[in-house]
């Protein structure tokens, strides 16, 4: 095989921001009262890479047994974005990352594929000054398999030579939905088949002997 891709989530594989996002939408559900935002605290966390549209849609079919409606949902998704935007500006970068895009940039196409909705998304990584190091940056909407599978067309490439990078069951989902590799990051990847660590420290490792031919 040939190593001729590799995608990125965002949070938690680029920047330390999952707890940032944690954060933002228990401070977001707040005011809806303790079981609302208990309840989506959790669904969040078991679901990570899923749109805050598709899980503030669920808190309310959930827990108020209706539709949310549009004015309900604009006034959730802009209190998430002033509490979740400063923290993530000032997150930490995942260890090993800066090592990654470094040694990969310019030898592969590197992207970014995330729940994020594409303008944040690209506003987030432009001020972090790590826009530069990615051939496209791609969030939300569609959802994450169906991005993943658009990169993969794009470069016009065999997903099995593609490598996902994530911290989420959406987005090893997401690299089984598009047949690529995958490379997981963090507690959730402890007892999994896949490759994975606790940080990116080894992934550099991983990837030569992808880009050499070895299984």
């Amino acid at each position: 095989m040939a190593l001729s891709l590799i995608v990125f989530d965002c949070d938690g594989v680029l920047l330390e921001s999952v707890d940032a996002k944690t954060k933002a939408f228990g401070q977001a559900a707040e005011p809806l009262g303790a079981e609302a935002r208990d309840r989506l605290l959790l669904y969040h966390a078991l679901h990570g890479g899923v749109s805050r549209r598709e899980k503030f849609a669920w808190l309310y079919r959930e827990v108020f047994h209706r539709e949310i409606t549009p004015e309900e949902m604009e006034d959730l998704c802009a209190r998430f974005v002033t509490s979740a935007l400063d923290n993530v500006l000032n997150a930490p970068l995942v260890p090993g990352i800066m090592d990654v895009l470094e040694r990969w940039h310019g030898r592969v196409p590197l992207y970014v594929c995330s729940g994020t909705p594409q303008a944040e998304l690209e506003s987030v990584l432009e001020r972090r000054g790590l826009a530069r190091y990615f051939t496209g940056i791609c969030g939300t909407p569609p959802a994450k398999a169906e991005l993943l599978k658009g990169i993969v067309r794009k470069e016009r490439i065999d997903p099995a030579d593609a490598v996902m990078v994530g911290d989420a069951p959406t987005d090893s989902d997401a690299a089984e939905a598009a047949e690529t590799l995958f490379y997981g990051r963090g507690a959730f990847f402890e007892n999994a088949s896949c490759p994975h660590g606790p940080d990116l420290l080894g992934l550099n490792a991983w990837l030569e002997e992808l880009a050499a031919g070895k299984d």
